[in-house]
Parts: structure tokens; sequence; C-alpha cells
């Protein structure tokens, strides 16, 4: 997989969030409940705070699960990168185009849709006995600012029960709002030049809906919904929805 051009911390940095939008009380409150919730379950849960741009929290069971210094993670914020440091090498570059992709496809949303999804991630770290194994990584947006932006990402990480030997770092993006599943093709556009708004106009026209339920669940006019649909069809080479469908498929942006 190609590197992005920038960087998640980047991406972050472009929400522009400001102190005075950002309460740190909730955040000591969430901490508190985190605590808790950890000493009953075996879920190894993280947080990472956009603000700071570092992971600020960590529960202890990624020392008892997967075999993490445990000093290191009561001590998680002075300690960079270090969740990510067992993540097997042919998997960390892949994991962070797929958060940079997606973060570019959330961004491109209304402001008020943009924390109404769940990643769902799947690749391999490793464990206590120093052998890899695969683990599903499932984050979403814990806290947001005053202004509706994304603070503080609050993800679970567990051992996967499939354990494939894959090299392949899987996403599977939901809607949690609506329960729709969004194939992770949605996060690169190969040999097109399709924007994000375009690419998820295609995938509901794949699905079945009109212009005027398009309009609705998208929330912009229908005649925005026309001229995203010609554009893409103009993009794409084609000349109706039916070889629109049939061209995404061949090009990877739809399943």
């Amino acid at each position: 997989m190609k590197s992005t051009d920038i960087t998640r911390e980047e991406l972050w940095a472009q929400q522009n969030l400001s102190a005075t939008e950002i309460d740190y009380s909730i955040w000591e409150r969430d901490r508190s409940m985190l605590h808790q919730m950890s000493k009953v379950s075996y879920t190894c849960t993280f947080v990472v705070d956009v603000y700071k741009c570092k992971y600020t929290f960590a529960s202890s069971n990624f020392a008892d699960l997967l075999g993490y210094d445990r000093h290191k993670i009561a001590t998680l914020e002075k300690q960079g990168d270090y969740l990510e440091s067992r993540i097997h090498p042919d998997d960390r570059q892949q994991l962070a185009d797929l958060q940079v992709r997606l973060g570019q496809f959330i961004y491109s949303l209304p402001v008020e849709k943009r924390n109404d999804y769940c990643n769902i991630y799947s690749f391999r770290i490793r464990d206590t006995r120093q052998q890899y194994i695969r683990v599903s990584s499932k984050q979403q947006v814990l806290e947001q600012s005053s202004s509706g932006k994304a603070w503080l990402i609050l993800g679970n990480m567990d051992i996967s029960p499939n354990q494939k030997e894959s090299g392949q770092v899987d996403c599977t993006v939901i809607n949690l709002k609506n329960g729709d599943i969004f194939s992770p093709s949605l996060l690169t556009r190969p040999h097109t030049d399709l924007t994000s708004r375009e690419i998820e106009i295609l995938y509901l026209i794949q699905q079945g809906f009109l212009s005027k339920e398009i309009a609705h669940r998208l929330c912009i006019s229908i005649h925005t919904v026309n001229i995203h649909r010609q554009n893409l069809l103009r993009k794409l080479g084609v000349q109706n929805s039916i070889e629109a469908i049939k061209a995404g498929i061949e090009s990877g942006l739809l399943s």
C-alpha cells in the first residue's frame, strides 16, 4: 500500500482544536470510568487525545493479555508510540495509511455526521510469548469538543477469533446511527479522481437509493446529488448508473 502524503497527527491538526473548546474535567471522569471497566473486562482499552496528538490512556489489560510493560502502560503519555511499537512492522504502515484515508473520508462529511462512525481494524501484534497474533481494534469518538470536533478517540483491542495467516490489514467501517457498513475500498481511489463525496454517492447508488433518498441521507439538495452523479459518470467514463457501479467494482471502489 502506498504511503499517504500526510500523517495521522497532521490530519488531526487540521481540525484546529482549541483549548477553549475542551474541558479536561470530562476526561478525568471518563478516565475513572475506564479504570473501573478494565477491572471487569479483559479488553485492552486505550484513548487518544486528538488535541495533544498522543495516547493518553491504556488499561492494564495490555500487560496482562499482550505482555506490554506495565510501567510503560501506567506512564503512557510519556512513552510516545509505545502502544504501536509491538505492531507487526509490515502492518504498521498499512494501518496508519488506512487511518488517514478513513479520516479524510470522514472529514469530507458534514460536521454533524463526522462522529457517527466506528472503525474496526484487524492486524498482527506481538504477544507475551513474542509471537505475532491477530487482534481486532475497534475505534470510535469518545468525547467531542464544544464545537463538535472529535477530541478523544476510544479504542478497544482484543485477540481476534480469526487467526488467519495474512499480511493484510483489514478494516470495516460502521455508521453507528443507521447501521450502514462501508467497504474499506471507500478509503482509496485507485485509477480515478473521484472525491470522497462522489465515492459515497456511488456506494449509495449501488445500494439502490434514488437521488431524493441520497439527498435526504446526506442532508444535501437533489440538485447537488445530481451534479455529483454527473461528475462521477464523467470521471469513470460511463453513460449510466449501472455502468458506474460496474466500473466502481472493477476499480476496487466498490465491493
